[in-house]
């Protein structure tokens, strides 16, 4: 997927952007940024971003079980519905409307369920991205939920240690949507990084 950005990139003929990544976006980010040598990105953000790794390993005891997303995986196989709403019940820290749970909901649904798959299944094998965040040079701004039940803090953490020139943000009472969680926070934080 990171070759995905570089198609983006090189079609639009962009420079000096700030990439940010998501979640699992933000895992793509990373590799985007190892991969195409930070080709076009003066700064890159990750917002509770799914890197070095969203499940444990041997060496690494943070993040889900690998059980965890075998569940997810196949959730989305044999009771799509469901893992969604189980899955929606852990992004949020902070009290939301049924309105915007329902909206997200159907986010969840409208997407391809084989696509869904896929990238969970990415979860289980990716390992790269430990030796791919010691490559990142441009200044790079961490924004994590301390709340997060999806990509743990401790990822952050980890984030922060392996990139050279990183600023960890930790937001408090907050879940994997921090930008919603805490929309003018959020905002503001990253309006004053693309700024400096």
């Amino acid at each position: 997927m990171s070759d995905d950005i570089r198609g983006v990139v090189d079609a639009m003929q962009l420079k000096n952007i700030t990439l940010g990544g998501h979640s699992t976006g933000g895992g793509i980010a990373v590799r985007y940024m190892a991969r195409h040598k930070e080709h076009g990105v003066s700064r890159l953000a990750l917002f509770a971003a799914a890197a070095p790794s969203l499940i444990q390993r041997p060496y690494f005891p943070y993040g889900l079980s690998k059980q965890a997303v075998l569940d997810i995986i196949r959730g989305t196989y044999e009771d799509r519905p469901l893992m969604l709403q189980n899955f929606g019940n852990m992004i949020f820290h902070n009290y939301v409307t049924p309105g915007i749970s329902d909206w997200i909901f159907t986010l969840g649904l409208e997407a391809s369920s084989w696509a869904t798959a896929a990238v969970a299944n990415t979860w289980l094998d990716e390992e790269a991205l430990f030796g791919d965040l010691e490559t990142i040079q441009v200044p790079t701004l961490i924004l994590h939920g301390l709340d997060d039940r999806v990509c743990l803090y401790p990822l952050a953490l980890a984030q922060k240690k392996g990139i050279k020139n990183a600023r960890l943000v930790p937001f408090e009472s907050c879940g994997h949507f921090l930008f919603y969680d805490q929309s003018e926070r959020f905002n503001k934080e990253l309006m004053q990084f693309i700024e400096e």
